[in-house]
């Protein structure tokens, strides 16, 4: 009896139709939920633990050395010129790239011709790899053959030639005009979509009332686009501080240490160097600063939305 009691629970447990509705829903969620722990969570963890061990990732026993690689983080001056070279990507690779596909953008928004061809040139670089694009201009500032001096020469620039990466004081400034050319064509095509939305009529009255294209720009199309440079500004700022692909493939972080960013000394340190504790110190360090960049873009995203 006591048997057939708890069957007939059994049943009307799995019968019940708000259990159902929940398990179709814990079906789609659970797979998705638990490549997210395996892939996200638990590394982030398992960097933490190793943040604070000393361990050259070959020995079976990790030292525990507690907070020990974060004081010296403090005083790594290689850590410090690594933050400032992001701080400088992140301004000139977030300022660029919107101000251009704002420029281009306005430039084209009431119809050329040749519009299709316009865009497909400007987009094309967003549809290459990182590693492409790196690639693409690791030849083209090539000393000897590269195009950029090639050109100069044959204009008779030759004092302008130079060997763009391998000068300290031009290699990361031609780096980020890489980084931006790779990636203004993304801004332009998101801020030509925001630019349908804007009301012609105040265009029309503007220009009724005297107003210039500065002031139109000003006043009308950039507040109408703050939902679009919000998202795009977003994008770029969380680029800056996440940049390794084009660096490593270009200069792996020289010359010296004058391209260095936070991820290409957080792998060199961790992988070639055998710093696996250390390297898992600055990649909390890097984890960090893409929180506080999170927390910038949220606070503009509510300040846009009021």
């Amino acid at each position: 009896m006591e048997q057939g009691n708890v069957i007939n629970t059994i049943r009307q447990f799995f019968a019940n139709r708000k259990l159902r509705d929940y398990s179709t829903a814990y079906a789609f969620v659970i797979p998705a939920l638990a490549m997210y722990v395996f892939f996200v969570v638990y590394p982030f963890f398992y960097t933490i633990y190793l943040s604070l061990t000393k361990w050259d990732g070959a020995k079976p026993v990790k030292q525990f050395v507690g907070l020990q690689n974060y004081q010296e983080l403090a005083a790594d001056s290689r850590l410090w010129s690594a933050l400032s070279h992001n701080l400088i990507w992140i301004i000139l690779g977030t300022v660029a790239p919107v101000a251009i596909g704002l420029f281009l953008g306005v430039l084209l928004w009431r119809g050329v011709r040749g519009m299709v061809f316009f865009r497909t040139v400007y987009f094309l670089p967003v549809v290459l790899a990182p590693v492409a694009v790196g690639i693409i201009w690791k030849w083209m500032y090539n000393p000897r053959f590269g195009p950029i001096n090639v050109t100069l020469k044959a204009l008779g620039l030759d004092f302008l030639a130079k060997g763009w990466m391998g000068d300290p004081y031009v290699a990361l400034p031609a780096l980020i005009f890489a980084g931006v050319w790779g990636y203004f064509g993304f801004c332009f095509v998101v801020i030509m979509a925001g630019l349908q939305n804007i009301d012609m009529e105040q265009i029309d009255a503007a220009l009724v009332d005297g107003a210039n294209g500065l002031q139109r720009l000003w006043y009308i199309i950039i507040p109408g686009l703050r939902h679009v440079l919000t998202m795009i500004t977003a994008f770029t700022l969380i680029l800056g501080v996440n940049v390794f692909d084009i660096v490593w493939i270009t200069t792996r972080g020289g010359p010296g240490r004058a391209t260095h960013v936070i991820a290409t000394y957080t792998y060199n340190t961790a992988f070639r160097e055998s710093y696996v504790g250390y390297g898992s110190a600055l990649a909390i360090v890097m984890a960090l600063e893409s929180l506080v960049v999170s927390f910038i873009f949220i606070s503009l995203r509510e300040r846009g939305g009021d």
